[in-house]
């Protein structure tokens, strides 16, 4: 439920991020850096949150995190400059992040716990909130204002966080299974570790660089996905002609896409393992999202950001999954941070290199970064093999 709210949330902003753009008169420039607010917001409080959910546990920062989410959505509707609607979206951001980072940590506790590569399945949850706030952003994006249609979705936040809160806080995280054989990490299945302070020192810091490896993977991918959020639409009705109704599909095609391949993540690193889940997520992404920036027409566009779902369905969950098996709530914050650092640079990137050059040119960076994920995911994969042994 939680994961779901993420998407929804998130989704219900992104796609009214055109009207934002035309109430506060901001460029391509500007509103990349008000954009910024978001992703800032989220890495500030993400190695805050880490600590936090050692401290109190992750299902009480969850549920905060929930509550304040869903009240910092209805904030950019008040703002009319770009500056304004940056540090709102710092608000917002920061709920997003420890939301992120708490519900993360209590997913690794499952899949510790469950034995078996299901993070995607949560992941999927996002992915299909996401669609849905994407499509209903689509039906009343010409009967509601988007003051009305954020303060819906605050109500709905607040209801779904009190809902599915009070259920998660009367159930305690579940312990792993230690006594259990450790099965095959490469396919994605195995305990949450968390004593590395005991093991001296070499492999302490083994840990930690695998830990940002699966960091810069994740930060790729966070990179792509919070392009489409934020440019997607932008691209479909500015540069292809798309009405804004058919503008804000164009996410809920990537969204619903990425849910599907999400849905079936875990049998596919159950048959591949988790190298070339990577590897073929990236490789497909990168084509995806070369014919989705590219590509003269809407529907073709729109045939690309489906492929791009496909491709980067699993590499943020299987990314930060393996963080948190690897280092516990810590792993899950530092590799959040990488790869909401994805988010970070995106906003402002897309925007310069849209006012530098175009839009449609700015969005390959996403193919690239694909392809580097895909890249990383490879070269690295006899230490990640070395070390789940």
């Amino acid at each position: 439920m939680f994961f779901a709210l993420d998407g929804l949330l998130f989704a219900g902003w992104v796609v009214r991020i055109p009207a934002i753009k035309e109430q506060t008169g901001a460029s391509a420039g500007a509103l990349g850096l008000a954009l910024l607010g978001v992703s800032a917001g989220a890495v500030a409080t993400m190695t805050v949150t880490g600590r936090l959910c050692r401290r109190f546990g992750s299902h009480p920062v969850t549920v905060a995190a929930g509550l304040l989410m869903s009240l910092g959505i209805a904030l950019p509707p008040l703002t009319h400059s770009a500056l304004a609607l940056g540090l709102v979206l710092l608000v917002f951001g920061a709920a997003y992040g420890g939301l992120n980072v708490a519900m993360n940590s209590a997913a690794v506790d499952l899949v510790a716990a469950l034995r078996r590569p299901v993070m995607p399945s949560f992941h999927a949850a996002f992915s299909l909130g996401g669609m849905l706030g994407a499509g209903l952003g689509g039906l009343v994006a010409g009967q509601l204002s988007v003051t009305r249609h954020l303060l819906l979705l605050t109500a709905v936040g607040l209801l779904l966080s009190v809902v599915a809160g009070r259920a998660l806080l009367s159930r305690p995280a579940p312990a792993a299974d230690r006594t259990a054989a450790p099965a095959k990490r490469d396919g994605g299945t195995s305990g949450h570790e968390r004593g590395t302070a005991d093991r001296g020192q070499g492999t302490a810091g083994r840990t930690r660089g695998l830990v940002a490896v699966f960091g810069l993977i994740a930060l790729c991918d966070a990179y792509g996905e919070g392009a489409l959020a934020d440019w997607g639409a932008l691209h479909l009705q500015q540069d292809l002609g798309a009405r804004s109704g058919l503008a804000a599909v164009g996410y809920s095609v990537f969204a619903l896409t990425m849910t599907v391949g999400r849905l079936t993540g875990s049998r596919l690193l159950e048959r591949l393992g988790q190298t070339r889940t990577l590897v073929a997520g990236g490789a497909t992404a990168a084509l995806g999202m070369l014919l989705g920036s590219l590509a003269p027409t809407v529907w073709a566009a729109l045939a690309g950001f489906a492929i791009t779902g496909f491709g980067l369905a699993n590499i943020f969950p299987v990314a930060i999954g393996r963080a948190g098996e690897l280092a516990g709530p810590s792993g899950v914050a530092t590799a959040s941070t990488f790869g909401y650092g994805g988010m970070l640079l995106g906003p402002p990137a897309i925007g310069f290199l849209a006012d530098w050059f175009s839009l449609p040119i700015a969005l390959t960076t996403v193919a690239a970064l694909a392809a580097v994920a895909a890249a990383i995911a490879y070269g690295t994969r006899n230490v990640v093999r070395s070390a789940s042994r």
